[in-house]
């Protein structure tokens, strides 16, 4: 006899299975001193191209309102600053992806209270001055941000974000039809989260702190300046944490892998 329990396995069964079909494993980066290596998975449906046209739109959008808000590369000598920064950390993004060259990179700075700083699909940056203002950061700690803001898009996890809440909702809907209830989207979220959401976010921030800090050494900064930096990331936090430290790893955790991982990348460093 076919109970309702058996149901419910199949169904799970299936929407797991549709939304790991719906993925495929793809290499966006070399691997690097570092030895970043995690298998990703992305939907076919999702180009890097549609990511990056996307971007682009959106980034336009914003820096068309920041600049009718005099907002835009204000103040003018921290815009420079956050400019020179990134472009030394981009002329190294060749050992992670050599394509990088030929991305479209922007870089501006934002005159925003907000201690965050991030870049887009294609090489879209913003640092925001609140980010300047609040930590103080001294070059090397710029570039320890800016150098971990490019590894996500290098990384190309944007993607791999939007191609796992795809897949999800592909396996959400095998669900759905197969057991008629409407209930069977609190159980697939909730499995989405543990099985995607909660460990990917952590890896990503994981890699791009590991690929950060070894753009920062080949670019001639220090990557030791990315254990202080994200120090001053925690002093700042009152009543929650900066915006950039949300889906962090735990401080102790991170601050050991940095730790190890300037290590390894201060031959690169003291080359210069």
């Amino acid at each position: 006899m076919i109970t309702r329990r058996t149901i419910w396995r199949l169904g799970a069964f299936l929407a797991i299975s549709g939304a790991l079909a719906a993925c495929a494993q793809v290499q966006t980066t070399q691997s690097g001193l570092v030895g970043v290596q995690r298998p990703q998975y992305m939907a076919s449906l999702v180009s890097q191209a549609e990511l990056e046209q996307q971007a682009g739109q959106q980034y336009a959008q914003l820096l068309a309102r920041a600049r009718a808000q005099g907002a835009l590369d204000a103040p003018a000598a921290q815009a420079a600053r956050v400019q020179g920064i990134a472009r030394r950390l981009i002329a190294q993004t060749g050992v992670f992806r050599p394509d990088a060259a030929q991305w479209n990179w922007e870089i501006h700075l934002l005159r925003s209270p907000e201690v965050n700083a991030w870049c887009m699909p294609g090489g879209k940056i913003a640092v925001y001055s609140g980010m300047i203002d609040r930590l103080q950061p001294t070059d090397d700690e710029l570039a320890a941000v800016l150098g971990h803001e490019i590894a996500h898009a290098l990384r190309e996890h944007a993607r791999e974000q939007v191609s796992q809440q795809m897949a999800t909702g592909i396996g959400l809907s095998v669900l759905a039809a197969i057991t008629g209830s409407q209930a069977t989207a609190d159980v697939g979220a909730t499995l989405a989260d543990v099985m995607f959401s909660l460990p990917n976010s952590r890896s990503h921030e994981t890699e791009a702190d590991l690929m950060g800090v070894e753009l920062a050494a080949r670019a001639g900064y220090d990557p030791r300046a990315a254990v202080s930096l994200w120090q001053k990331m925690g002093q700042v936090s009152a009543g929650g944490p900066p915006e950039i430290l949300s889906t962090h790893p735990s401080s102790q955790s991170r601050i050991r892998a940095l730790e190890q991982a300037a290590q390894r990348v201060m031959p690169l460093y003291q080359k210069h």
